[in-house]
């Protein structure tokens, strides 16, 4: 019995490939010819072999039948002589006769040229060197691919999408004159009714008409879905909010503290809708004395996935007696602040004190803890790397 370990012996590979080893076949060198043409042949773009001095060697079938020529009147002639002198480009001359003596490789060099009996084509070359193992014979094989429909497909989407640019610039102007037109038309019914309820409502919706209005002018430099950044963003934004809520009654400041963060397109509008009905709101229940100059803060900052929104105001806050009572009865804001904060997956959290109030939007879990804010309910200026906005 042949132990467990017993491997089987095989004879040196010196041994095994002696014994398999077959003879060479004498190949007649005219044979060698035929073979090698036969699979230049079989090549379904048109080739060209070339020596150093870049004359044609030889040409396979799809070359001839592209370009309609014959191989009596290819071969053993430059190839910058071919045709009408299409392929007479000072470059590509450069490029192909730098081949050889220097071992270069030629990819994907475009020709754009009238062609005889074929019309204009756009033709894509590329070339390497070849040398031959019996003769020490450099050639450079030269394949050309016809890309000409393929070049029309790509400029028809180009056009394709510059039309879609222009038609999508003319929709955002026609919305934006539609805005403007409809926040004209509620202020003016505005002036004319004479219910106040019916009047602060009316106010209300050219409020929120104007925003929207805002916003979506912010959001034109961020097509093509770029990311939108945060910062100036809400920077631009609340310089529109202030300037559409002006009040001669009393000085109102409304500043902006960001650090960094982007947004989609799609979050960016949400983020702007809630701060657009947070700053309306305080604009119009924070600040009803007219004691001292009223601040809101706008406040934003981001850590990788995770980030935080608050909107804060140094307003007339929840007295002391009322802060541990119910919460009271959401108004419409409210309501539209959670439900576009549902929107983007985030909480939120309502701080209210003796100097005034804060509306915190967090998305996501932070690594580290947030820093408070600084700003309108603490009565302190905001960070120094914030942007600041004021309005009269």
């Amino acid at each position: 019995m042949e132990p467990l370990n017993h491997r089987e012996r095989r004879p040196p590979a010196d041994s095994l490939a002696s014994s398999n080893r077959q003879p060479l076949i004498d190949i007649d060198v005219d044979d060698v010819h035929t073979l090698a043409q036969g699979i230049v042949d079989t090549i379904r773009d048109p080739l060209l072999v070339l020596d150093q001095d870049l004359r044609v060697v030889t040409a396979n079938r799809a070359f001839c039948q592209t370009f309609r020529m014959t191989r009596q009147n290819i071969e053993d002639r430059p190839v910058y002589a071919l045709g009408d002198g299409q392929w007479n480009i000072p470059a590509l001359r450069f490029l192909l006769e730098n081949i050889a003596p220097h071992h270069t490789v030629m990819e994907g060099y475009e020709v754009e040229r009238e062609f005889p009996g074929i019309g204009r084509r756009s033709m894509l070359l590329s070339a390497r060197e070849v040398v031959s193992q019996r003769n020490a014979r450099k050639l450079i094989l030269l394949t050309i691919e016809d890309v000409t429909e393929r070049r029309a497909a790509e400029r028809e989407v180009a056009e394709l999408l510059r039309q879609k640019e222009m038609l999508l610039q003319e929709m955002q102007h026609r919305i934006a004159n539609s805005l403007q037109i409809i926040a004209s038309i509620l202020l003016l019914k505005a002036r004319t009714v004479q219910s106040e309820e019916t009047r602060m409502h009316l106010r209300d919706a050219h409020q929120r008409v104007m925003s929207v209005a805002a916003i979506q002018q912010q959001l034109l430099p961020s097509s093509h879905g770029d990311p939108v950044y945060i910062g100036p963003y809400l920077s631009r934004l609340s310089q529109a909010l202030a300037a559409s809520m002006t009040d001669d009654s009393r000085p109102i400041s409304l500043k902006v503290q960001a650090e960094g963060g982007t947004a989609s397109s799609a979050e960016a509008v949400s983020i702007g809708l809630i701060v657009t009905e947070l700053v309306i709101n305080a604009f119009k229940h924070a600040f009803v004395s007219d004691e001292a100059a009223g601040l809101v803060v706008v406040a934003y900052e981001a850590a990788e996935t995770s980030w935080r929104l608050a909107v804060s105001d140094n307003g007339i806050g929840t007295p002391e007696g009322q802060l541990d009572s119910d919460k009271p009865r959401p108004g419409l804001g409210t309501i539209i602040v959670e439900a576009l904060a549902k929107q983007l997956d985030a909480h939120v959290e309502v701080t209210r004190s003796r100097h005034g109030r804060t509306v915190s939007i967090t998305h996501g879990t932070p690594d580290r803890a947030w820093l408070p804010f600084t700003g309108a309910t603490t009565g302190l200026p905001p960070r120094s790397n914030g942007d600041s906005v004021a309005a009269a």
